[in-house]
């Protein structure tokens, strides 16, 4: 019933973190930026929100956002954080399949215990990789845009990319260690150990008969 436990809990962490993930992509209040000073950005009460897709200019009477299209002519870690953040939400569509498909209570046909380990452990090795993709993603832009220009704070997507990414993390360990440790692998092993000591047995049996 543990084990049944922490694979649940691993796979709706996985599934929660992925949908965050997904929400962080497609918003665009990662960083907080300011064109002025820190004093002047405060009195006029305007900043500037950068993500991955669009710039926006955020003041009480204005919200306006520029698309970011010309791929060839931007910096290398906006680039960069979009593609893995893309392959990060492509890939956690087949990992959350394979792990669904690990579930005891999910059964397909004449599927065999060893056919679900490996379904969770790929589905957990997955999630892991969306997990590194996310978190490596949302350390890398605010550095980015730290280094290009004046970085006032956070924003709430950055904040949900990393939510997202730590709760892939946690689940894909819990999933990788409940395929670590499956109890119902356990007595195929002792049937398999018994199976062939009991031919040895007979083999020594004969070769004895067979000496006399």
């Amino acid at each position: 019933m543990a084990h049944v436990c922490r694979q649940l809990s691993g796979s709706g962490a996985s599934f929660a973190g992925w949908v965050g993930i997904i929400i962080a992509t497609a918003t665009n209040d990662w960083v907080r930026t300011c064109d002025y000073t820190v004093t002047t950005c405060v009195r006029m009460d305007e900043l500037g929100a950068r993500g991955l897709w669009a710039e926006c200019v955020i003041s009480p009477s204005l919200y306006h956002c520029v698309t970011l299209n010309h791929i060839l002519t931007l910096p290398a870690y906006i680039q960069a954080c979009r593609a893995l953040m893309v392959c990060a939400c492509l890939m956690g569509l087949p990992a959350m399949g394979l792990v669904l498909m690990s579930m005891p209570c999910v059964r397909l046909g004449d599927e065999i215990p060893a056919t679900k380990l490996r379904h969770g452990m790929v589905g957990g090795a997955l999630t892991f990789i969306v997990a590194l993709c996310g978190l490596v993603s949302t350390i890398w832009f605010p550095i980015g845009a730290h280094a290009e220009e004046g970085l006032m704070s956070f924003g709430i997507s950055l904040y949900t990319g990393w939510v997202g990414s730590a709760l892939c993390l946690l689940g894909s360990f819990m999933i990788l260690c409940c395929c670590g440790d499956d109890p119902s692998a356990t007595p195929q092993r002792q049937q398999n150990s018994y199976y062939y000591s009991r031919q040895a047995g007979v083999t020594g049996n004969h070769a004895k008969s067979a000496h006399v």
